[in-house]
């Protein structure tokens, strides 16, 4: 799947740069920035081609409604 390879390469060049960065620093809480800096886009994009539709960006992400909803609420992304 040349698409995942493709994200998955972009993501690990970033980190490494996150890395290069730091000049040596521990990082600290990476997962749940991760987390953040990844989720909040991914909604967005998929809420924008769901055409706002839910229940179809929930099908897409493979996630619960409700779960989608609370994830769209905590990024402020709806009230």
């Amino acid at each position: 799947m040349a698409n995942k390879k493709h994200i998955e390469e972009c993501v690990r060049e970033n980190l490494e740069g996150y890395f290069k960065d730091l000049r040596g620093v521990a990082p600290t809480a990476m997962y749940d920035m991760i987390l953040q800096v990844v989720e909040r886009p991914l909604l967005e994009t998929v809420m924008t081609h769901a055409e706002g539709n839910q229940s179809r960006a929930a099908e897409w992400l493979g996630i619960n409604r409700n779960t989608l909803r609370r994830k769209l609420v905590e990024h402020k992304l709806i009230k």
